[in-house]
Order: structure tokens, then sequence, then C-alpha cells
């Protein structure tokens, strides 16, 4: 990739809901609210057309679907989006982040080149002059031209973001703030670090949310709209401050647009949920996971056997066909392929729901709920115990095509194995 964040372009080519609500509303406990989140897991690829979320394979770019493929091809164009790489950390969670970040790069170069790459912040871990040098030095292996970034609150800890913006966002308005349009879709770069709230809340703030209304008032509502920012703009667990305090102030202004996809950062982990003609987002770190909401004391660094690191870091693909409103978001984990797989029951469903291997990829179900459950492949072809808590059961699977498994006592629980 060339340089990072200094090719001179136009414009900046360097660079909610309340979760309490949602229960008073619908009536669900904090568990089904979580469970109905969608942990979408690092293996599907997800395609808004027409309001309507569809799916496929991660594997579909890289050389298994050829459908898949052809429609690829099609498209008008593809991005990138990575985030939380922080540079500069080295606890035992992940003593190699360079690495990690460069196994990132090595995995977006697999497919199709992306027209653009969009980091949603924590480039580094203490904002220092050397961590940005590490990670511009990392990036410019990225096979594209334009890259975009917004800060998270690990890039402003000295100086209030000015060494950020310095380097990445010397034409952004306000405190770092900005807007560009590429090949037909509106892209808006939202700051939502500096004051955070009680309990780390993000925050846009009075000035920034009179900018969006300014910036989108004058555009079609048929326009495809992306908003990237750190924290995600919808609250995903106010315990932790895991939302933006105003996000739905936000969200509020871009409502009459048809299709607008929200990408975020800042949770380590990927989360998608579709709220009317709103896909958000989350992705997973290229330097360490997260626990999942609540399923730890406090949110931080997550350590976790080895071998299972990089199964957990990864990267999002975009792809955009001008005409029919669709984006495809795509997770891909940093495991190596054939490596063996490891889904969680948990919540009365299998996480992630649907997983795509190699044939000859082991894949492990083990039982975090207090209830048992069973994992059944629905053509026969294997049949677990009745799993209590922590008990596992594992399947090889050495034949390709698409296995549809669930719960026997539970059948509403369903997944699936995609094996190339």
């Amino acid at each position: 990739m060339p340089c990072l964040a200094h090719a001179p372009e136009p414009g900046i080519k360097e660079q909610g809901m309340d979760v309490q609500g949602l229960l008073d509303e619908d009536g669900i406990d904090r568990r089904g609210f979580l469970k109905c989140m969608a942990w979408a897991g690092t293996g599907m690829l997800f395609t808004v057309q027409g309001g309507i979320l569809k799916s496929q394979p991660l594997m579909s770019l890289f050389g298994s679907d050829p459908e898949a493929e052809a429609a690829i091809r099609k498209a008008t164009f593809s991005f990138v989006q990575i985030s939380d790489s922080h540079i500069g950390f080295s606890k035992q969670a992940n003593k190699d982040v360079v690495g990690t970040l460069q196994a990132a790069v090595e995995r977006i170069n697999l497919g199709p080149a992306p027209d653009l790459l969009l980091h949603t912040g924590d480039l580094s871990h203490l904002s220092k002059p050397e961590e940005f040098d590490t990670l511009d030095q990392v990036l410019k292996g990225v096979r594209t031209t334009d890259r975009f970034f917004v800060p998270g609150e690990h890039d402003v800890l000295e100086d209030g973001g000015k060494l950020f913006r310095e380097r990445y966002g010397r034409q952004a308005k306000g405190e770092g703030w900005y807007s560009f349009d590429h090949k037909g879709v509106h892209f808006v770069a939202l700051v939502n670090v500096l004051n955070l709230k009680a309990g780390g809340f993000g925050s846009l703030g009075e000035e920034q949310l009179s900018w969006l209304r300014d910036d989108v008032r004058n555009l079609r509502s048929s326009t495809p709209i992306v908003v990237f920012a750190h924290v995600p703009l919808w609250t995903v667990y106010p315990e932790w401050g895991w939302g933006t305090d105003d996000g739905g102030r936000a969200l509020e202004i871009l409502k009459r647009f048809g299709s607008v996809t929200v990408l975020n950062g800042h949770i380590h982990q990927t989360m998608q949920k579709v709220e009317g003609n709103v896909t958000f987002h989350t992705a997973m770190s290229t330097a360490f996971p997260q626990p999942k909401p609540g399923s730890a004391p406090s949110p931080g660094p997550m350590t976790v056997p080895a071998g299972e690191l990089k199964g957990l870091l990864g990267v999002t693909t975009v792809q955009y066909r001008q005409g029919q409103s669709s984006l495809a978001i795509v997770d891909s984990s940093l495991a190596a392929a054939g490596q063996d797989q490891k889904v969680s029951i948990d919540n009365f469903s299998f996480s992630p729901a649907t997983l795509t291997v190699e044939r000859g990829t082991r894949v492990t179900w083990t039982n975090r709920d207090d209830i048992p459950h069973t994992v059944v492949d629905q053509k026969g072809g294997f049949k677990s115990k009745v799993l209590d808590t922590n008990d596992s059961y594992s399947h090889t699977f050495d034949r390709a095509g698409e296995v549809a498994y669930f719960c026997s006592i539970h059948p509403h629980m369903t997944g699936k194995v995609i094996v190339h």
C-alpha cells in the first residue's frame, strides 16, 4: 500500500438505542436481547438488498464459489474495515500485535484489491508517534490507494487527538469528523471518543451533530450511507459503556435514507444488528479479543490459548453494487484454513450460527448454558450425547457441502457448517 497518511487527494483521503428502552418496548430480558443481536461469527457475507438481509459464506471471496465470485466482480467497488490494532500493546493477551496486523494485511490481500481501507480506531495503544509510524508501515502492504481513519480513545490519550488529526485528518472538520463520496456511496466519519461520558459511553456532541445534519441535507434519500466511528453508535451493553449516548440523534438524522450501514470497533468482536433501514456492524480487533458482554467482571484484553487467538481476530470486507442499494459485509478471522474450529452453545443459540471450514476441519461444540443441549445433523450424519454444562462434542468434516444441524431437545436452535 502507498503511504497511508500523506497521499494528496481531493477531500479527506488521508486519514441509540438504549437496552432498557428495548426491554420496555419489546418485553425481552437482557439475555434475549443479546441473543437477538446475532453474534455473526467470522464466516458469512451479509448482503442487504431491498431491505432484506441475505448471507453467503466468507470463503466465497477466496476461490470456492464461482457464482459468488461473479457477483463480487460485478460489484461497483469493495472496501475493507480493520479496527483496534493497538500498536504498542505487549501484554499477555497478544505480545505481537504487529504480527497479527500483518496477518490481517495478508488476509485482505487474498481477495480482490479493495478500493478503500477504513480503520475504525485505536490504531495505537498509547498515542505515541512511533506507534503510528509502525501502523503506517504495515498498512502499506494492503493493495489499495485510499485509506481513511477515525480515532479510538487510545489514539487521543496525550493531546486530545492533536497528533492523530495532524497525521490522518488534516482536512477534517471540528475535532476530526469528515465525509466523502465514492462511486455513489456517501461515507461519514464521526468522532465519539473525545468527550467520553460517565461509564465510558461515547459522545458526538452538538457541533458534530449539527455538521452531520448539514452534510447530508442535500443528498437524495436513495443515496447509500456508510457511517464509521470507533465506539458503537448503538447501545451494545450499557454496563460496560459500550454505546454512544447521543448516537440515536445521529441515526434520527439519517432515518430518511433507504440504506445506512454503521461500522464500529471498540468492543473487539463481531456483532450485527438490523434496525429498519440501518445495519449495525462491529468489527473484530487485529490485536486481542475482549469478553462477550456480561461474561466477565469488566471489559479488557482477554487471554486465550495461543492456538485460538487468530480465530478471534480479523477484518471486515464490504462490497457495493450500484443500482441495487446493496452492501455485503464479510467478517474474516485470521485463523489458518483447516485449523480446528469451536462453536459455543450459549443462551439457547449456537455461536457462530454459521461456520465455514475446509475439509478435514474438526469442529468442537461446548455447552456454556446451564441447560443440557445436543448437536444433531439434520441428515443423520452425526449426533452428540446430551451435553451438560461445559460438556463438549467434536466432529470432523471430511466432505464438501452444507451441513445443517440442530438441538434435538430445543429444535428451534439451529446452525450450519459449510465445508469447502
